[in-house]
């Protein structure tokens, strides 16, 4: 399997697109200045306590309060909180992490007015992102992910991975890290670090108490709420997360970040340096490489996926619904239970892939085609567990009812991507008239008179539909000549396949869009 990671940076988000096989499987937007990410360790300041719920409302500097339940609270939440005040007294030399005398585990049957009070000050850590109206959710569990372990300050257990099978591997990995890892640590050991020698884990161990010792000399100065230790960025989080050998292309088309993913390339894997590639081209990069297209195709309601079955995706306040149809597929077996059973297989992959696409979490309801076979049902599920096996997210697979209903629950830890891809009429601008289209070109032609005369830019790119492209260049006295002409100035005319027939957008020098 090829695996190729796209890195579309513009000066108001971050895309990330990842392609298995050519087959867009992952979907990521970041806005610019993006805070409150998962995995960013805060200062904070209890504002409310809830006994009735046994949580808190922490003011982390979001617009609302975040979440914290006891049971976030972690067992070494009591070391976390002497820690805290430690260094937040400005008396003396604070305490190493090491050098603490851990304090008694804390009841995991208690309640937070045991350990909490109106106006504390609490070191917290990002589970989930604000979605919709709730704030962020909040744990006291503190971890550092590496690319081959994470690091539990204040924990004192060595875990492996699940996904790490073989007994002689796990006991090899548990034994190395046992053996190196400072006091009063823990560590959960990634699926990452199977083959790999006691050098590489103890560099990356040491990195990574290295980043967290950090954190001290930051709290004396600090007053909530105030970001103690930030998550890399999302793109190296990803890199740090999904990369693997197999990795034959990341295309980057930013200067900065295809600098800053070559080092981390280079740190991680030096010979696969040369798979970081900055692009450089004129045409947009997701639509050179089709994955603009894909996406279109992708996040509609309606997916179609083999053979002309197809998938209705419908999303509740509850739950979210997905309903599998043969569509004019069912002629092409020779029984309904045979066609049934290859559409309901089929489907499976196509699920898992728009649950990692869509990152849908919650409880997903999926409405197979009905089999009376049990074997039949059995051999679905079993399919369903090995594609979702690719899955990072955490989540749970219940078999197929009678009614051959399955049930997953999906860890939500964002919000849930979702494009809109019906586009409102560029001709009609959704009035369900169309301007006369003799008239566009003369549009056209008065914006580039704007922009050249008005706003005084030196150069513009016009993105348009090809079969408008198509006619602006027709011919040596073509249009698109007869304005260069005119006003002795660059301008590029650009077929977009996804632009719409009567749409054209304008990009000045540092192709920032032009907004009329």
């Amino acid at each position: 399997m090829s695996n190729e990671l796209f890195i579309d940076v513009s000066p108001s988000e971050i895309v990330i697109a990842l392609v298995e096989d050519k087959r867009l499987v992952e979907l990521t937007r970041e806005k610019s200045g993006t805070k409150f990410t998962v995995g960013d360790i805060y200062l904070g300041k209890v504002k409310k306590i809830m006994p009735g719920l046994n949580a808190a409302f922490v003011d982390v500097g979001y617009e609302k309060d975040a979440f914290l339940h006891y049971l976030d609270m972690g067992p070494q939440f009591a070391t976390l909180n002497k820690f805290v005040q430690n260094a937040l007294s400005r008396k003396g030399k604070s305490l190493t992490t090491a050098k603490m005398h851990p304090e008694p585990d804390i009841d995991k049957n208690g309640k937070v007015t045991q350990q909490l009070r109106s106006g504390q000050n609490i070191m917290v850590q990002i589970a989930k992102e604000p979605i919709s109206t709730k704030g962020p959710r909040l744990t006291s569990e503190l971890s550092i992910a590496g690319r081959y372990m994470v690091l539990v300050p204040f924990g004192d257990k060595v875990s492996v991975s699940q996904k790490i099978t073989t007994v002689e591997e796990r006991n090899r990995l548990k034994r190395l890290v046992q053996s190196i890892k400072p006091r009063n640590y823990g560590v959960i050991i990634r699926t990452a670090s199977q083959g790999k020698m006691v050098a590489d884990l103890d560099q990356e161990l040491k990195r990574l108490v290295k980043k967290w010792e950090s954190v001290l000399p930051k709290l004396k100065k600090m007053r909530p709420p105030s970001v103690v230790l930030g998550e890399l960025s999302r793109t190296t989080a990803l890199l740090r997360d999904i990369y693997n050998p197999d990795f034959s292309n990341i295309y980057i088309n930013d200067l900065a970040v295809y600098e800053e993913v070559s080092e981390y390339i280079e740190n991680i894997a030096p010979e696969k340096k040369k798979t970081v590639k900055l692009y450089d081209k004129k045409a947009p990069m997701f639509d050179a490489f089709g994955i603009d297209k894909q996406v279109k195709a992708l996040f509609g309601k309606t997916v179609t996926f083999k053979s002309g079955a197809y998938i209705i995706i419908e999303h509740t306040e509850a739950f979210h619904v997905i309903d599998v149809n043969s569509g004019n597929r069912a002629k092409a077996a020779n029984n309904q239970e045979t066609n049934a059973l290859e559409v309901n297989l089929a489907a499976c992959e196509e699920v898992a892939r728009q649950l990692r696409l869509r990152d849908m979490g919650g409880i997903i309801v999926i409405d197979f085609i009905d089999m009376h076979d049990t074997e039949n049902r059995q051999k679905v599920y079993q399919r369903m567990k090995e594609v979702m096996d690719a899955d990072r997210t955490k989540h749970h697979i219940l078999p197929l009812s009678k009614f051959c209903l399955m049930q997953i629950t999906r860890q939500r830890v964002r919000p849930e991507q979702n494009i809109d891809t019906a586009e409102v009429c560029p001709a009609c601008k959704g009035t369900g008239k169309v301007t006369p289209t003799i008239l566009f070109a003369d549009e056209i032609a008065s914006k580039v008179d704007y922009i050249f005369s008005d706003l005084d830019h030196k150069k513009i790119e016009i993105q348009v539909h090809p079969y408008v492209e198509a006619y602006l260049k027709k011919g040596f006295f073509s249009i698109a000549r007869k304005w260069r002409w005119k006003y002795m100035k660059k301008i590029d005319v650009v077929g977009i396949d996804n632009a719409g027939l009567l749409e054209a957008r304008f990009f000045n020098e540092a192709m920032e869009e032009i907004i009329f």
